[in-house]
């Protein structure tokens, strides 16, 4: 096999018409070049180079070699360019879970302000359950996954877990109810409503779960839905009151009033998780950035750590 090395002496050589002079250029004794012109000679299987006077010129395959040398010189440096452009962080592909209430508010605003910063990253979106991609992302198929979890479960094997966001749940109650004459409620006040399920079960019904079981009750759900969307048109036909997190609150439907409620706010809980310990990738961290730029946009609560 020919040495690439060898072929950009062989390059020095031809451009320059002696060995000592291509010596010179590359700082290089003569002997050495012409150690390396016989090693190339040996691998080529045939001639390269024939003396002329105190010089020497490259035959036919010594040309063509040196032609060869010249592409081969300018894609090592496209490709030197290229690595250096991704360990800056200005190109590179990244593929990211969602689920479906982060996308408008977070995702979508964290998307466009890594586009203006480095415009070279390439971001793979795929939409998923809120509780369901951290496999992706332990196993390498996804670099980083937005995920609900309580703050105590942050021990998964390969995934850690940056917070974002803690989402506050608001109550939504059908506009002529008695209790939305009250601008804040405490949670006993909603515990002989029938309830419309917002959430099925898992890490976004939990909070909503431990917030009635600290209020000493258990929630009526009369009705499920499985959307945001949904679950205020039930409310607002009257079947019953719900509790909706903040993001899913974008679009209120006009049949509703949103009320916060207290004693206890439930709170769902919302990180990126990203491989590691391993530092991230100059593609992921911008994105991580972006993420956090988006959160503090919305003014929700970060923290600045890993778990």
């Amino acid at each position: 096999m020919l040495d690439t090395r060898r072929m950009q002496v062989l390059r020095a050589v031809v451009t320059s018409g002696s060995v000592s002079a291509a010596a010179r250029n590359l700082g290089y004794t003569p002997s050495a070049v012409s150690q390396q012109m016989a090693a190339l000679e040996k691998e080529a299987g045939i001639p390269l180079l024939e003396r002329t006077g105190r010089g020497v010129r490259a035959t036919d395959a010594g040309r063509l070699l040196t032609e060869y040398a010249v592409t081969i010189g300018k894609q090592l440096a496209e490709a030197e360019t290229a690595l250096a452009a991704l360990r800056a962080g200005r190109t590179g592909r990244v593929s990211m879970r969602y689920f479906t209430t982060a996308g408008a508010r977070l995702v979508a605003p964290a998307l466009a302000a890594l586009r203006r910063a480095q415009p070279g990253v390439q971001v793979e979106l795929k939409l998923s359950d809120v509780g369901d991609a951290m496999p992706e992302v332990r196993d390498h198929w996804a670099d980083l996954a937005l995920v609900v979890r309580p703050p105590g479960q942050l021990g998964v094997d390969g995934v850690r877990f940056e917070h974002l966001l803690d989402d506050r749940f608001h109550a939504v109650l059908p506009a002529g109810h008695p209790l939305a004459e009250k601008r804040l409620l405490d949670m006993t006040d909603l515990a002989d409503e029938p309830w419309v399920a917002s959430e099925s079960p898992g890490p976004c019904l939990d909070p909503i779960l431990d917030a009635c079981g600290a209020a000493g009750f258990s929630p009526d759900f009369v009705v499920e839905s499985g959307d945001y969307a949904t679950a205020q048109g039930f409310v607002a036909a009257g079947l019953g009151v719900s509790l909706v997190p903040e993001l899913g609150l974008d679009a209120p439907h006009s049949g509703v009033v949103v009320r916060e409620v207290r004693n206890p706010t439930p709170v769902r809980s919302i990180y990126a998780a990203v491989r590691g310990p391993a530092p991230d990738r100059p593609a992921v961290g911008g994105l991580l950035d972006a993420l956090r730029d988006a959160v503090t946009q919305l003014g929700g609560t970060t923290a600045p750590g890993a778990a």
